[in-house]
């Protein structure tokens, strides 16, 4: 059977995390961030003798929020480069343990887990929706799941598609080129785009307009460091797919989730779901 991995995937985040392993990112923009993307996390079904997964943990940036409220967090990548960042930033909380693995390889026993999450993670492997699955099957009966996976702005009017549809076509020049073009790429992109419709977003929702439509408007509270992160994330990976929340929704149900949720607020698409009883 084929790994459900993209070896190049892997290894552009490898570099990325290498790069930006968020020891620049400040606690509390790390704790506004963790707060925007475990929204309907809930928080009422763990307790400090949970123990749960962190899918595709990247630099550990979620598991500093997540590792001090439970008892054990399994922290598993396939990056080997990435889970070292990620030993480096965790190294005070021995509640993680780490795990180089890929999402069908994890050496965690099916049904053992009372929660576990992958943000930015599934859509970037070959098969998402059995990656889903994969992690489902860890899950107790009743745990909850949380994911976000890159939305096909399916909730966006039809000239903001064509903005994306017209970065995406940079995005497949760029994923070409060497490490340090596409992190050198990523920065100016960063400055030239980012930061400038960011801050105008700031200043328009300070003069009472609505923001919501403008491209990049999410980071307008966010620092040029999460920018310039975001944007190797964005234009530097091979593999990236988009799914609408109807598509997220019922790649859920398949992977056996039920009673699921989406957030209201971006980053658009959050979502949790519960293990059905089998």
């Amino acid at each position: 059977m084929l790994e459900n991995v993209d070896k190049k995937t892997v290894a552009d985040f490898g570099d990325e995390w290498h790069r930006f392993d968020q020891a620049e990112l400040s606690r509390v923009e790390l704790a506004a961030l963790f707060d925007q993307f475990f929204h309907v996390f809930p928080w009422s079904n763990i307790s400090a003798d949970s123990v749960g997964f962190d899918l595709g943990c990247g630099s550990g940036r979620w598991a500093r929020c997540m590792a001090p409220k439970v008892r054990t967090l399994h922290c598993i990548d396939p990056s080997e480069a990435a889970l070292g960042v990620a030993r480096r930033n965790l190294r005070e909380f021995p509640q993680c343990q780490f795990h180089l693995a890929s999402v069908d390889s994890m050496p965690i026993p099916d049904g053992s887990m009372d929660f576990g999450y992958a943000l930015g993670v599934l859509h970037h492997i070959p098969d998402t929706a059995a990656g889903l699955a994969s992690c489902v099957r860890k899950l107790k009966a009743g745990a909850p799941f949380l994911l976000y996976i890159y939305y096909a702005f399916d909730n966006r009017p039809g000239w903001y598609r064509t903005i994306w549809r017209a970065s995406d076509c940079v995005r497949r020049t760029v994923i070409h080129l060497p490490f340090s073009i596409k992190n050198a790429f990523s920065v100016i992109i960063a400055a030239l785009i980012y930061y400038p419709l960011a801050r105008f977003s700031l200043l328009a929702e300070a003069l009472g307009w609505s923001v919501e439509c403008i491209p990049l408007s999410w980071y307008r509270r966010r620092s040029f460091y999460t920018m310039k992160t975001d944007s190797r994330d964005r234009f530097g990976t091979h593999l990236e797919q988009r799914f609408t929340a109807t598509q997220i929704r019922g790649m859920m149900e398949r992977a056996g989730l039920e009673n699921i949720q989406f957030s209201d607020k971006t980053p658009y698409w959050c979502a949790v779901g519960y293990k059905r009883n089998e």
